[in-house]
């Protein structure tokens, strides 16, 4: 423990006898708020503060005003077989794998590893998207709550000259982090825009141990966003559309074990020789189709909806002819997914 620590701590101790319930509600509050910079201190003023209030419920007061780590409970499964199904467009792949391994995990009360999922494809396809809907199912304020935690790598891993401070900087937020919730959810953006060695800073995170330094990591999420194997996903899309058979039919084994020797072998992924996956530690690879022209018009009206409109077709096709579709001369797959509708509605 570091000096600023123990000050905290031995800080904290010194008027136990009192601190009536308005201060102990401070200390809370208080703690809440260093979670935004120092994980580790506010487990450590959280846990202070409930050895002196000792009358006060930590469940009952805090949680009032604060957004607490939920307590261990099942996945709500159709909730969330219902929002894939409704809001994600042309995945029934991706709906098919995150719904079941979702499913699975959370009702599992001894998992013995992290859940990690890797979603993989081009732009616009829904990886953003799909994380918001899991991160929302899994705590109730989704991306904006403090135990969902959001990597982009141009914006937090900029500099390929200090891949080991990245790394160590990671494993400091996410040890304090899942000490203060087990269920905490970390989703790293562009992975395939990260440099190759920072990822695995974290692979004894996510390995079979039933604790790492006296914390177990087993019931959290990691969940890794990439662009990279995209085009093997479309090449094995487009086989499939030129001998006729349905976009339904493919399935994951026929693109995982390709997505994930494309992906560690590919010196433009995150993941280029990752341990992560010589060790098999994520657990699925999942796949993003890129998107054909009635699922773009599906965005369109979805966003419609959203801005409370009413559906005019005509708009829908005049948003999806300035659209630019590939490949050359067959037109199948949108370049952008879904990517410029907001944009390109904001004109008609």
């Amino acid at each position: 423990m570091g000096h600023r620590q123990r000050q905290v701590a031995s800080g904290a101790m010194l008027p136990a006898g009192r601190l009536g319930v308005g201060g102990a509600l401070w200390l809370l509050l208080a703690a809440q708020a260093v979670a935004a910079i120092e994980p580790v201190s506010m487990t450590i003023a959280i846990g202070a503060a409930s050895i002196l209030t000792g009358y006060v419920s930590y469940s009952s007061l805090y949680c009032r005003f604060a957004e607490c780590c939920p307590k261990e409970k099942p996945l709500n499964a159709s909730a969330l077989k219902l929002d894939l199904e409704e809001k994600l467009f042309g995945q029934h792949l991706a709906t098919e794998v995150i719904l079941k391994a979702l499913t699975g995990f959370r009702n599992n009360n001894n998992p013995k590893k992290p859940l990690t999922l890797s979603l993989h494809g081009w732009t616009g396809t829904g990886k953003n998207f799909v994380s918001q809907i899991v991160a929302e199912h899994l705590h109730s304020k989704g991306l904006k709550s403090k135990f969902v935690h959001l990597f982009v790598s141009t914006l937090h891993f900029p500099h390929e000259q200090q891949i080991k401070l990245y790394q160590d900087q990671l494993q400091s937020w996410i040890r304090g982090n899942v000490s203060a919730c087990a269920s905490s959810v970390f989703i790293f953006d562009e992975m395939d825009k990260l440099h190759p060695g920072v990822i695995d800073g974290i692979k004894p995170f996510l390995d079979y141990y039933e604790q790492v330094d006296g914390v177990s990591y087993r019931k959290a999420i990691f969940i890794f966003l990439s662009n990279a194997g995209g085009d093997l996903i479309t090449e094995a899309a487009l086989k499939f559309w030129r001998t006729g058979r349905k976009r339904e039919d493919v399935q994951l084994n026929d693109l995982e074990h390709v997505l994930s020797v494309g992906v560690f072998n590919n010196k433009h992924s995150g993941l280029w020789r990752s341990r992560l996956i010589d060790r098999n530690l994520i657990d699925y690879f999942v796949p993003f189709l890129p998107l054909e022209l009635t699922h773009v018009k599906m965005c369109v009206r979805a966003e419609m909806r959203a801005r409370g409109s009413a559906i005019d077709e005509d708009v829908v096709n005049r948003v999806t002819e300035e659209m630019t579709f590939f490949p050359k001369g067959e037109e199948i797959y949108s370049d952008k997914g879904c990517k410029t509708v907001q944009s390109r509605l904001n004109f008609h």
